[in-house]
């Protein structure tokens, strides 16, 4: 396993790339209501990330297995869609909960954040899956020091989250981030305490669960990449790309707009 350790300019690189990931949340939160589609939804943001942040939207055309790239500039993951979600003319209605996740590149850096979203009044249940998927990302978050393994990271979140009574999708995980969309390592997010890669100073990667309110289990739609839940259960799921720093983590996806840090949260960097 070969793990990118980024040095100051590196770090600073994805500094920057990761806030201008967030502040494309940012820029799109207010457009996320009833009847909007989410072509509209990814029309703004791929002229936001091009036109006013100078960056590029790193989905559109990713094509990792050489036949079938990706078509749009974001994903957006509706209900019991868990990630990958392709914007189309279908309008968002009342009651929907959605997932927007964004990478941009600037300057050969990538920066990769999600949020939920919810449009217009949801359901308790979803609210509730929801905030604690927020939470379970935290709790991963809080683990990252150096000389911690990536399995606390994924133990923390899966022991809060099934105590919800919640399922921690397996299939698709947290991964190494830098001048490559996905590096090394992968972040699992379930697992053992003490098992795993160390972690060590200047690794940049991903923590974003995926959450879902029934079991675990999901599937492929025929587009190749929307992934389902198999239940048809409701799904979650919150992203930030985080830096292992000197004596703990820096979390590089924020901004103005980005949600309150859970009450357990003390810090956000250092």
């Amino acid at each position: 396993m070969t793990i990118s350790i980024k040095d100051a300019p590196g770090a600073q690189g994805m500094r920057i790339a990761g806030k201008l990931a967030s502040e494309v949340l940012d820029f799109i939160t207010p457009h996320v209501v009833p009847g909007v589609t989410t072509n509209q939804l990814d029309k703004l943001c791929y002229d936001y990330i091009t036109q006013v942040q100078q960056a590029i939207p790193a989905p559109l055309n990713y094509n990792p297995s050489g036949d079938n790239p990706y078509p749009k500039s974001i994903c957006t993951s509706i209900n019991h869609q868990v990630c990958h979600g392709i914007p189309n003319d279908k309008p968002l209605k009342k009651g929907d909960t959605v997932n927007i996740d964004i990478t941009v590149i600037k300057d050969g850096w990538h920066g990769d954040t999600s949020r939920m979203f919810s449009v217009g009044d949801v359901s308790i249940a979803a609210k509730r899956l929801s905030k604690l998927t927020y939470e379970a990302m935290w709790h991963g978050i809080v683990k990252v020091k150096p000389g911690a393994r990536l399995g606390d990271i994924g133990f923390a979140i899966q022991r809060f989250a099934e105590s919800h009574g919640f399922s921690v999708v397996r299939e698709f995980c947290g991964h190494g981030i830098g001048q490559v969309f996905h590096e090394e390592p992968q972040v699992l997010h379930y697992g053992k305490a003490g098992t795993g890669e160390t972690l060590q100073t200047g690794m940049t990667f991903t923590i974003e669960p995926m959450i879902n309110a029934g079991k675990k289990d999901i599937k492929e739609l025929g587009d190749g990449w929307t992934i389902v839940t198999r239940d048809h259960s409701l799904s979650a799921q919150w992203e930030h790309t985080i830096l292992v720093t000197p004596t703990g983590y820096e979390v590089l996806t924020l901004s103005e707009g980005s949600p309150a840090l859970p009450d357990f949260v003390t810090t956000t960097c250092c």
